[in-house]
């Protein structure tokens, strides 16, 4: 950019809110320092991402790229909370057909840094060749990132897993002890995704490509938090890596959100409950239980005598011929200390009313980070993508308590859901679980901390354009 000392970043996400929030929550924290940002993304998504605040409208572009057509692809699917499980390839498919866009979009806006998730596996090496620095920025944290190792293993060049078990153990790159690893269970619901199909390229090669093209990995998380991952990353990639907090999940409350009657019917329940007592429940916008897990987990809610908030997703887009459905007679039944919430719901807004006390979650980062924004007690239960392992994680730190499950096929049981619920709420043993998320929230969400990473990663954006710079003046260029 023309002006000096002011850098001009293009971010490029992956089509599900689990991953543009994050992306947004980044720009908008760079933004207030005075630089520019155009966050590219389908128009359907963009229109559906929370409002600016005012004073950021003018340093933050949303641009528009219509999502090409792919067969078996629902109309209007721009996002993974729009089709089926079993969907989502077809939509990776569409999103590799914004190559050309976004590369002539490049051209035209020539920015300093281009930022971009795991998906766009092609999108490095055409910023090199535009002489865009290039970032790949990982919503998923530093020991997610180390456990799926290095780019000849990511890209499948060096075999090192080619069955289920090989997940289920500590990978030979990580020198020290630990239990994050995947569940039997919980590899299986993914595996197809690691290994890709005919239709489609795996998850897996498109991060170790993505990663082999990038000059520095942008780190979801925190060096207090996770040292030895973040050292770890750095040796097995060789590249810088750069922690960039937690990046808590903010939302600018204009005054005229037309949700403002259905909070206020779920204000005044939540008003009328016993500050601490209710379990919100809520699996974010991709897991979906099965009807089984469905049943299992109302009858648990029931047979745990706690009051609930549960934000209860049927199907995931109109395509979504499954839907799961309530036990007969339990709305009901627990209708005097329980509300389910078929639509939206505003997230944040429940996690900080005083009735809350405890999250029962599928231990999706975001909604980590926002229970220990809220000091909200954690209750797991994992579904799909890296959850297993974020859950790890936490168990390690005894930040949060995970459901007893069958290891092969994921089953529980209403007895372990009340089980665990009353564990964690009220029980003597759930003592350290409550504890320990109001100790670990100055760390995930203190402004100044959160402050001070953003700082850091800028200065490291504007001395990388200023050494690329001097080599351009003297006869080379810096990629």
């Amino acid at each position: 950019m023309a002006e000096k000392g002011k850098l001009h970043i293009v971010m490029f996400p992956w089509l599900a809110f689990g991953h543009m929030i994050p992306y947004l929550e980044l720009a908008k924290l760079i933004a207030q320092k005075g630089h520019k940002i155009s966050l590219v993304s389908t128009p359907r998504n963009i229109d559906r991402l929370p409002k600016l605040p005012p004073n950021l409208t003018p340093s933050i572009d949303f641009v528009k790229l219509p999502l090409p057509h792919v067969g078996n692809l629902p109309e209007n699917a721009e996002a993974t909370i729009d089709v089926p499980f079993d969907k989502v390839k077809y939509l990776k498919i569409a999103y590799d057909g914004l190559k050309e866009p976004i590369t002539h979009f490049l051209k035209t806006s020539s920015p300093d840094w281009v930022f971009y998730d795991f998906v766009p596996f092609w999108l490095g090496s055409i910023a090199a060749e535009l002489n865009i620095s290039r970032a790949f920025f990982s919503i998923f944290t530093a020991p997610i990132l180390s456990f799926f190792g290095p780019v000849p293993v990511l890209k499948g060049t060096q075999e090192d897993r080619t069955k289920l078990e090989d997940f289920t153990v500590r990978p030979k790159w990580v020198p020290f002890e630990t239990t994050v690893v995947f569940r039997l269970f919980e590899i299986k619901r993914v595996f197809n995704s690691f290994t890709g199909d005919d239709d489609d390229v795996p998850d897996t090669y498109r991060a170790g490509a993505g990663i082999e093209d990038c000059e520095v990995l942008v780190v979801r998380g925190c060096s207090e938090f996770e040292p030895e991952w973040l050292k770890l990353l750095e040796e097995i990639h060789g590249k810088p890596v750069i922690p960039v907090g937690q990046l808590p999940t903010t939302v600018f409350d204009g005054g005229d959100d037309d949700t403002d009657d259905a909070w206020r019917g779920m204000k005044e329940w939540l008003d009328k409950q016993v500050k601490g007592s209710v379990v919100y429940v809520a699996f974010g916008s991709e897991a979906k239980p099965s009807q089984a897990e469905l049943t299992e987990i109302a009858l648990g809610l029931e047979l745990s005598g706690l009051p609930f908030f549960w934000v209860l997703r049927k199907q995931r887009g109109s395509a979504d011929t499954e839907l799961i459905d309530l036990p007969e007679g339990f709305e009901e039944r627990t209708k005097d200390r329980g509300w389910v919430c078929t639509s939206w719901a505003p997230q944040l807004k429940i996690l900080s009313h005083d009735s809350v006390g405890g999250f029962l979650t599928h231990s999706g980062w975001s909604s980590v980070v926002e229970a220990i924004q809220f000091e909200r007690a954690l209750i797991l239960l994992t579904f799909l993508a890296d959850q297993g392992l974020n859950a790890r994680v936490l168990e390690e730190k005894k930040m949060a308590y995970s459901i007893p499950r069958n290891e092969t096929d994921g089953s529980f049981t209403r007895n372990t859901v009340a089980e665990s619920l009353s564990l964690v709420m009220v029980g003597e043993e759930g003592k350290v679980y409550r504890e320990k998320v109001k100790e670990m929230r100055e760390l995930f969400v203190g402004r100044d901390r959160q402050d001070g990473y953003v700082d850091n990663l800028l200065g490291y954006l504007r001395s990388h354009r200023r050494l690329k710079l001097e080599d351009q003046s003297n006869g080379g260029q810096r990629n």
